[in-house]
């Protein structure tokens, strides 16, 4: 967005104070959403009796709506203004959450996370932008850090709530009770937010941007969808691959020739912008994808209560707090140093988690959390100042674009081949171990070694194929982390690659 003159100095402090809260509560609220239902998935997944690579569905498709809505939040608000479109996507917003919880099907609930996705999108951008403009250049520091610690605390704040209340009363109510807080920050905006920005819109390329959800919409569906139709196997699937390939192909050319496209492709010959899209893409697959896979692993595999659940995922926000003590001071000393020592932070606590067994404690989950945790918060300072540090002022908005499309992108899409990884060499596992479970096995005819998993009984076959449900299950989550660990390694040599010196203004 544009800055215009800021008119804080009208302002009284009272009403400035006001306002920053009210902002703080707006974005409190979409990362609260965004944890809790990680935290509640495995409970969700009972309720609506839906299978692992089904329930994913909730994370991704939210997601996915994300991605496509960020880069349409500045047009939006230049159409319609800062403060009707704010206290509109706060109504929204809780809207959708409140039928989220609501719904009885799980094709209900994954239209409701794509509706609170799109409403969503835009709190933290436009957010961030109307206090940049509101308050004068020599607060910016004070006031974006003051924000900052609530909007990372959403995360954290969400995760506990989500947890303590699908364990005390329902996953429903933890939906629910989004809606005071809601409330709290609309009325907060409404009262003390101007108008602002109204008749600003620029030209929108509806040939690029609606090419490009499409390419989006239909690549994540056969993400989603392969598992459960086996594949190239499917019509629908082949449908699928051949109208995103289609749609991604009317995307290139179009912004290619097109003298004013969505998103301007020419950037991308900038190599440090390149560079950091790469690095956001898979900044975005390691960030969330191990909060959606340790909630259904903790409780289905462990029998750990989601309030637990909830305080151990919370681990990963405490590390992301004590990242914002050192992340300026690495960065100002070497920007290439920094990022490597995030990415290897996430190289650690994965090879943990890929080290882990059924006797897995509470230590090793919040242990691993916090050490990602903290890696995600010193990676994403030198990541978007290698990304934007050669990149001229003009192409700011498009670049922004790319940069939180690509990040979201890279969650929804590694969640996808996760879940689908788990769920597969879960079963191809099973399917070995069960060759062990016969007559002819040493171990099974000996009564002192085999106790109550008997091959004698009905009774013991069963026990035995659970215990080896839950030890292939295992496998499959392990194999899982080794794929996230090969990821996180795989991107610390294009750390070399980045152009460094005055041009750029990136440290080595």
């Amino acid at each position: 967005m544009t800055a215009i003159p800021s008119e804080s100095e009208s302002l009284p402090l009272f009403r400035q104070v006001m306002l920053l809260v009210s902002l703080s509560v707006s974005t409190l609220i979409y990362g609260m959403a965004l944890t809790m239902a990680n935290v509640l998935l495995p409970q969700i997944q009972g309720s609506l009796s839906a299978t692992q690579d089904q329930i994913a569905w909730v994370v991704t498709f939210h997601l996915v709506a994300v991605a496509v809505a960020t880069p349409l939040s500045g047009w939006v608000a230049g159409l319609i203004g800062r403060k009707r479109f704010l206290t509109g996507t706060i109504v929204c917003f809780v809207i959708s959450t409140v039928l989220c919880g609501a719904s009885d099907s799980l094709t209900e609930l994954v239209v409701w996370r794509i509706a609170q996705g799109l409403f969503g999108a835009p709190l933290m951008p436009l957010v961030q932008a109307i206090i940049l403009d509101v308050y004068p250049r020599r607060n910016h520091a004070l006031v974006t850090m003051l924000w900052g610690l609530v909007a990372v605390s959403g995360p954290f704040t969400g995760a506990i709530f989500g947890g303590y209340v699908g364990e005390l009363i329902d996953w429903r109510w933890a939906f629910y009770l989004v809606t005071p807080i809601g409330i709290l920050a609309w009325t907060g905006c409404q009262i003390f937010l101007t108008e602002g920005w109204r008749g600003r819109t620029e030209h929108m390329d509806w040939t690029g941007f609606l090419s490009l959800i499409i390419a989006i919409g239909t690549f994540q569906l056969m993400l989603d969808r392969g598992l459960r139709l086996d594949w190239f196997e499917s019509t629908e699937i082949i449908i699928e691959a051949v109208v995103a390939a289609l749609a991604f192909y009317i995307f290139l050319v179009h912004s290619l020739t097109a003298q004013r496209p969505f998103l301007n492709l020419r950037i991308l010959r900038n190599r440090n912008f390149s560079l950091g899209l790469i690095f956001a893409f898979i900044f975005g697959a390691l960030y969330l994808t191990p909060m959606v896979l340790y909630p259904t692993l903790l409780q289905d595999l462990r029998d750990f209560p989601e309030s637990v659940i909830g305080v151990l995922l919370s681990a990963r926000a405490v590390g992301n707090w004590f990242s914002f003590l050192v992340v300026v001071q690495l960065t100002h000393f070497s920007t290439r140093l920094t990022i490597t020592m995030g990415f290897l932070c996430q190289l650690l606590g994965g090879l943990w988690m890929a080290s882990l067994d059924m006797n897995l404690t509470l230590w090793d989950v919040i242990w691993t959390n916090a050490i990602q945790g903290f890696g995600t918060g010193i990676i994403y300072v030198p990541m978007t100042i290698i990304a934007f540090s050669a990149l001229s002022s003009r192409d700011f908005a498009e670049g922004s674009a790319m940069f939180h499309l690509l990040r979201n992108m890279g969650s929804a899409i590694f969640i996808s081949v996760s879940v689908t990884l788990v769920v597969t060499s879960g079963n191809a596992s099973y399917a070995g171990l069960t060759e062990f479970a016969s007559t002819f096995s040493e171990l099974l005819r000996n009564p002192g070694l085999v106790g109550a998993w008997s091959i004698e009984n009905p009774g013991g076959l069963l026990g035995l194929s659970g215990e080896m449900q839950r030890q292939a299950a295992m496998i499959g989550y392990i194999n899982a982390f080794h794929l996230f660990n090969i990821l996180a390694c795989a991107v610390i040599p294009l750390v070399l690659l980045v152009q460094t010196g005055g041009e750029t203004g990136v440290r080595r």
